[in-house]
């Protein structure tokens, strides 16, 4: 009888230690991705602007995308691009917040030209989004040329929250 009974109290501090120690890992594991980066880059979107700065001749989506076409197919008509960048962060940014856009155009000699813009952003406390314009236009645009491949990310500081490129990068 003594011995059924010190089996059991073993086996029952055995299975007691083994739920704490699993307890513990599940814990952590659910608490561990709290206290990682909480930003991101949602969508980009890169419109051509013609030479009186638009981006469309009518508030439509439709013939939105249909002069955006236009604008494509004929560098000529084109003064500028701009990116619209939609970005969001959850809970507390204690470093400034920057959304970065790398830019690659087209090569002149053996490597293609590059372009970095950063663009300060301020975080509201919103649980939104946020939307970014970032344009090139003028000599800049003109000297920089054709832009073949983008990548835009938000940085706390010095750690990258989230990114967002294009296929070609």
């Amino acid at each position: 009888m003594k011995l059924v009974f010190s089996v059991r109290r073993r086996y029952l501090c055995l299975m007691r230690r083994t739920l704490l120690r699993l307890f513990c890992v599940g814990w952590l594991a659910y608490a561990w991705p709290l206290h990682g980066d909480t930003g991101r880059i949602l969508k980009v979107l890169p419109e051509f602007l013609d030479l009186k700065g638009r981006t469309s001749l009518s508030p439509s989506l439709y013939e939105r995308d249909a002069y955006q076409a236009v604008l494509r197919d004929h560098p000529s008509r084109r003064e500028g691009i701009r990116f619209y960048v939609q970005w969001h962060t959850k809970g507390a940014v204690w470093e400034p917040l920057i959304v970065r856009l790398e830019l690659r155009g087209a090569a002149s000699g053996s490597f293609p030209k590059r372009l970095v813009v950063d663009t300060p952003v301020e975080n509201t406390g919103s649980t939104l989004s946020h939307w970014v314009e970032v344009t090139l236009t003028g000599d800049e645009y003109r000297n920089f040329g054709g832009v073949t491949a983008w990548r835009a990310t938000l940085w706390e500081g010095r750690h990258a929250l989230g990114s967002q490129q294009s296929f070609l990068w």
